[in-house]
């Protein structure tokens, strides 16, 4: 996939996906928007979380990824640049999971014990996942179907100068 092709990519995405397409942006944009805030209102939520998962500069890191998910959560809930932003919190998502879920495998988690059986192994990862994972699954679907058509994305291309751009851009493709 050539650069143009990419970037064509993430800035024009179809707005063809149903508009049900809406709830599971609502959905995962504001639990990472309140996920963001949390991180900034309790510190065991933020900095003291990370610290004690030993992510490199945690008071830096912390509210670097609080800002992601305040401003992401935002985009994803208006459907602006809906592509763009699902890509970092798939990462995001990774992430979380790697750093948190292997130790609680292990029974070695610097976090708290989940408050009832299981608490280490298998099926304590699996009911400790689903929220990570809802928010994975979201993001993936997101960044393949588009924001649909009841996003700011949409209103965007529906704008006369952009259709034209992209009508242009389409025609030129097709020519080369």
């Amino acid at each position: 996939m050539s650069f143009r092709e990419l970037t064509r990519f993430f800035t024009y995405p179809p707005t063809s996906a149903p508009k049900a397409t809406l709830a599971l942006r609502l959905m995962a944009g504001a639990v990472f928007f309140w996920e963001g805030l949390l991180k900034f209102a309790y510190v065991n939520q933020g900095v003291g979380r990370f610290t004690k998962l030993g992510m490199p500069m945690p008071e830096v890191l912390a509210p670097a990824i609080a800002l992601l998910e305040i401003g992401g959560g935002f985009m994803l809930m208006t459907g602006r640049g809906t592509r763009l932003i699902s890509l970092p919190f798939i990462i995001e998502m990774i992430v979380a999971m790697l750093s948190t879920k292997i130790s609680l495998y292990h029974g070695t988690s610097p976090l708290p014990a989940p408050p009832a059986p299981p608490v280490m192994g298998g099926w304590a990862v699996l009911h400790e996942i689903r929220s990570e994972y809802a928010q994975i699954m979201t993001c993936i679907y997101l960044l393949i179907a588009g924001p649909g058509p009841w996003s700011l994305d949409a209103l965007f291309l529906r704008r006369p100068r952009v259709r034209r751009a992209l009508i242009a851009s389409e025609q030129a493709r097709t020519v080369a």
